[in-house]
Parts: C-alpha cells; structure tokens; sequence
C-alpha cells in the first residue's frame, strides 16, 4: 500500500484522520510532560516513530492504545513497568531523530 502525503497544515509528516491527529497531539503532549522534553523533540520523536505511514483510515491499529502506551514505547527502548508511578529515572531513552531531520517540526 502506498503511504499517502500528509497533511501539510499539522506538524506530524504523516496523513491523519482527525482521531489519529488528536492522539499523535495527545502523545505527544504526555511524552513532553512523562519525560521532561520538549514539545518539539516530542513531535520530532512521534515523527521518528510513524513518518510516511498512512494513519487516516477509520480503523488504524495505534488507536487500540492511549497516548500514555505511545509515548513511552516511542520514548524509551524497553519500558519495564506500566504503572504511572514507577521510576523512570534510569530507563534509556531510544535516541532521538538527528538535529536537523525533517522529523523536527515544531
């Protein structure tokens, strides 16, 4: 299936349906406040994670998960406790896009 071009009025580099768009946000936006980065390297990671897929269809699989799932499987490289009050604090961190990707767009 080819991936279709994304919306160019948001800042993910995939197509969305308004559900999908209000759950990349969400992650993002509990990816910036879980993990103590900034919005932007929150969008880039989100980027990173699903660019040039198409998540506008009526049925897309990441919506089976809340954003809280998405951002630390999008953050972290393993994530060893589920629960909102674990310690995080020497979990790794996957790394990032690089500076100047096109993944940074905000």
């Amino acid at each position: 299936m080819e991936a279709m071009e994304p919306d160019t009025a948001t800042e993910f580099l995939m197509a969305t349906s308004p559900e999908t768009l209000d759950l990349l946000r969400a992650t993002a936006q509990e990816m910036s406040e879980l993990c103590g980065i900034s919005r932007a390297e929150a969008v880039a990671r989100v980027n990173w994670q699903w660019e040039g897929l198409d998540l506008s269809g009526e049925d897309e699989i990441i919506m089976h998960e809340d954003e809280y799932y998405w951002a630390l499987r999008i953050y972290f490289a393993d994530v060893l406790d589920w629960r909102p009050t674990a310690d995080r604090s020497d979990w790794t961190p996957r790394p990032g896009p690089p500076a100047g990707s096109r993944c940074w767009t905000v």
